[in-house]
């Protein structure tokens, strides 16, 4: 009953103590993984990596919905999957099971995007190894990122310029979807109505709404930065081409 319990006996989470620095040696160990992928053909391996993921990713969120409603905690206003990383967790799975790319497209911006930040300034409160919500949070987030590495490293799926553009716009047609679900339920989602009750990186960009327009501006630099690589490659293989 701990373990899946609204209370932890423990020591609380620290921001990049013991426990924080064992998820994050965890989902890198992963990553590792996945480059071995990369540099050696095992397609069965491969392929057990891409559906256990799936379906871990499924469970975990079940899990989730679950222990919120174990608790009490379970509301139209918090518990809806329309924050970006609950929308990603059931996105990625499915993008694993189908090798979808145009899914694979906005797993690898927003996906990593958004998850990079949970995994590196978890908001779990008082929960802390071995209590439920530390694995839950980490494996989905973990499992988000890792993902959307299988599909660029394994899969070698690539995004684009156009990618860049698609994935901007409907985030913005997204936003604005949320914003009226929050009106008709009175929900927080994507946190356009205020900001989080705990701190967060939306602290440091102003008050509302200025804060979502700041907002936007550093989505724009995060996708900037995970398409540098790409960016770089090809630069690579134009100063390459023979005239």
């Amino acid at each position: 009953m701990e373990f899946f319990g609204d209370t932890f006996a423990g020591e609380p989470f620290q921001l990049f103590g013991k426990t924080h620095l064992m998820a994050l040696g965890a989902l890198s160990a992963i990553v590792i993984f996945l480059v071995y992928l990369k540099n050696n053909h095992r397609p069965k391996l491969a392929s057990a990596f891409r559906i256990v993921a799936a379906l871990v990713l499924i469970m975990d969120e079940i899990a989730y919905h679950m222990w919120n409603a174990n608790i009490g905690q379970w509301t139209l206003q918090k518990m809806l999957p329309l924050h970006l990383c609950s929308v990603f967790v059931w996105l990625s799975a499915w993008m694993l099971l189908t090798r979808s790319y145009r899914i694979y497209e906005f797993a690898y911006f927003l996906g990593i995007g958004g998850a990079l930040q949970v995994v590196l300034t978890p908001d779990i409160g008082q929960f802390n190894f071995p209590h439920f919500r530390y694995f839950q949070v980490f494996l989905s987030h973990g499992l988000i990122i890792c993902s959307a590495l299988y599909m660029t490293l394994v899969e070698n799926m690539r995004p684009t310029p156009q990618s860049f553009k698609r994935v901007f716009i409907w985030l913005n047609v997204y936003m604005v979807f949320v914003y009226l679900i929050n009106l008709l339920v009175g929900g927080n989602y994507l946190y356009l109505m205020h900001k989080p009750e705990t701190a967060s990186l939306l602290d440091a960009l102003g008050p509302w709404p200025l804060y979502i327009v700041a907002g936007e501006v550093v989505a724009t630099l995060t996708f900037v930065l995970l398409y540098l690589p790409f960016w770089v490659m090809d630069l690579k293989t134009k100063s390459g081409e023979v005239p």
